[in-house]
């Protein structure tokens, strides 16, 4: 009965996705967006100022290998990828943050894979996803007590961590109403929460998208721009947990699509100006 019930909250999410000649000139142009934005990140209960940046960018995808390709072939599909990282200090030490997630093109639903790891002067944690024969394969690894080296598995389920490609794709294909959900990889490792699927009940406006977990006190809220390409102008995030109460924000400063990769000389690093990075 669970299983069955899993199903039927899932399957608004397996309809086939349509890409449209917008899209493909936009998002096929051999570049990627990088957006740059100013943080307030909560930590150990109080408000840090650091930086934000969102990468997106199509590319060719190794299913079985989950791993991008060195060229286009048959065993490929084209996914969009999304890199988040955040950096901050918490007194003397830094924190750094990396996410990412593979949405496939073809399908609305369809995260393929995600992953985040996180950073600071205690240690380091890394979290993987790989969805694969309609089950969530978990890899856990983690400095901390209680969370290191874990192999799990759970049935195939919708992810927070796919929001932030499907609203490049097509935000009109978030789930509304109650699903069930993997809070975002990055929340669970945090915040030291234990990996299980959860209720959510998500909320769509014309330009932001709200995303709430009551059982674990955490609501993401995502804005974007209502006309394609829908860029992420900003988000607040907001946690209750360990007696705590936590909010967070990003507001969006600049944006450009670069084949970044490319630009890697030192007489480059002029490029990262606009973005007021550093």
């Amino acid at each position: 009965m669970k299983q069955l019930t899993q199903f039927l909250l899932l399957l608004p999410f397996l309809v086939t996705a349509q890409l449209s000649q917008e899209f493909k000139k936009h998002w096929f142009d051999g570049k990627a967006e990088i957006s740059s934005y100013e943080l307030t990140q909560s930590r150990y209960g109080e408000q840090r100022s650091g930086k934000a940046v969102l990468i997106y960018v199509t590319e060719d995808f190794l299913v079985k290998e989950q791993v991008k390709a060195n060229s286009k072939s048959d065993k490929s599909i084209l996914v969009l990828k999304s890199n988040r990282t955040k950096s901050f200090l918490t007194g003397i030490y830094p924190y750094s943050i990396m996410s990412s997630s593979f949405n496939s093109l073809s399908k609305k639903h369809s995260m393929l894979k995600s992953s985040a790891s996180i950073q600071e002067w205690c240690g380091q944690s890394y979290l993987q996803i790989n969805q694969k024969e309609e089950k969530l394969n978990i890899l856990s690894h983690s400095y901390f007590e209680g969370e290191a080296d874990q192999i799990i598995e759970i049935d195939d389920t919708f992810s927070e961590d796919a929001i932030w490609n499907i609203i490049r794709l097509n935000p009109n294909n978030l789930p509304t109403g109650k699903f069930l959900t993997l809070p975002s990889l990055e929340l669970l490792r945090l915040n030291h929460i234990p990996i299980e699927t959860q209720v959510a009940e998500g909320e769509l406006t014309d330009n932001s998208y709200s995303y709430e977990i009551k059982s674990i006190g955490r609501k993401l809220t995502i804005f974007f721009s209502s006309e394609f390409p829908y860029t992420v102008e900003g988000w607040e995030e907001k946690y209750e947990g360990k007696g705590e109460k936590y909010h967070s924000k990003a507001k969006r400063i600049h944006t450009e699509r670069r084949a970044y990769w490319q630009e890697n000389k030192a007489l480059n690093t002029v490029l990262r100006k606009p973005f007021k990075l550093d």
